[in-house]
């Protein structure tokens, strides 16, 4: 069967007789009676009976217009995908993530995406507390931890890149007090704690749940410190200048790490649910520009660059007064 013959099954079950089928295809009348006759002679099977006053399908024509809806369907999305491939991608992305991501990862991604396709848009804007992405008319989130209950449910999620907290001082304050032999010794230590801005899971500042990485058993420690703060370079500056030990993300602290300006404490622990997200609204037709967007993300993010390489933000100036979670 060719798409045309599909076309003429259901123009004829559609219309209900061959003379509104042959105004529906835009031919005679008796184009459409020579055609049809033709195809059940090629099936061998009577597709519609016939009186003077209506064409209504047997049981077999029933099932063709039903498969012949499906693949007609299929041609449609094929061709409408091909046309939206060969056009370059245009349109406005509206996101959101939070502060420090944002600024450090994520701004000089989006910015050489835009590049890539002059066309497309981009407004972040940048929040500690995850808003209504639907209500708010934004595209998406990039955001470092899941959502839970309602929004869960009603949401898209992707995980864009893996990414752990980690406990990290300096080498001037190992040396003054020591490093902590296991989490109990936690307590005895000046901890510097990030009061992140929008914190609404109900989880308390001062409480780390922590997992030991070998096993994945889980702990939670409270822990206490003459420091803390809503924003997270503030506390990471602390840190470094030997004040205390901290909980922090991979991806703000590894060049530290990497340099020796920090070090892990107690490394066989470590934060949970610290991954990069992609968070969306459910949509059934997702625009060209949102899917190039994410697979750019995925590209620049799963190879957890802040392992390897500083953040372009840092590199292109000095460390700003934002918060950062």
């Amino acid at each position: 069967m060719e798409r045309s013959d599909l076309e003429l099954v259901l123009a004829v079950r559609d219309g209900g007789s061959l003379s509104a089928a042959a105004l529906a295809l835009d031919v005679a009348p008796p184009v459409v009676t020579k055609r049809l006759a033709a195809l059940e002679a090629k099936l061998g099977q009577r597709l519609f009976q016939r009186t003077t006053r209506r064409v209504s399908p047997t049981a077999e024509g029933e099932t063709v217009c039903e498969r012949a809806q499906v693949l007609l369907q299929g041609f449609t999305a094929l061709e409408s995908e091909l046309q939206e491939r060969k056009a370059e991608p245009t349109g406005l992305i509206r996101l959101v993530a939070t502060f420090g991501f944002g600024r450090l990862w994520l701004g000089p991604a989006l910015a050489s995406f835009q590049e890539r396709y002059p066309r497309i848009e981009v407004q972040l804007q940048l929040t500690e507390q995850l808003p209504d992405l639907a209500l708010e008319g934004f595209d998406g989130a990039i955001w470092l931890w899941s959502v839970e209950g309602r929004q869960a449910a009603q949401w898209v999620s992707r995980r864009l890149a893996r990414n752990q907290r980690v406990l990290v001082a300096s080498p001037r304050y190992i040396k003054q007090h020591g490093a902590p032999a296991n989490l109990e010794a936690l307590q005895d230590h000046n901890c510097l704690i990030v009061r992140e801005n929008g914190n609404t899971s109900g989880r308390r500042f001062d409480v780390w749940p922590l997992h030991r990485e070998r096993d994945k058993a889980p702990s939670r420690v409270r822990v206490h410190g003459p420091l803390s703060s809503n924003s997270g370079e503030l506390v990471r500056d602390w840190c470094m200048e030997g004040r205390g030990i901290m909980l922090r993300s991979l991806w703000d602290i590894a060049p530290q790490l990497a340099s020796g300006e920090l070090v892990r404490v107690l490394p066989a622990y470590s934060m949970p649910d610290a991954d990069i997200h992609w968070l969306a609204p459910y949509r059934t037709d997702q625009p060209k520009r949102i899917r190039l967007l994410i697979d750019y993300l995925l590209a620049q993010f799963q190879s957890t660059p802040w392992k390897t390489t500083r953040p372009a933000a840092s590199r292109a100036s000095p460390r700003g007064s934002r918060p950062t979670p």
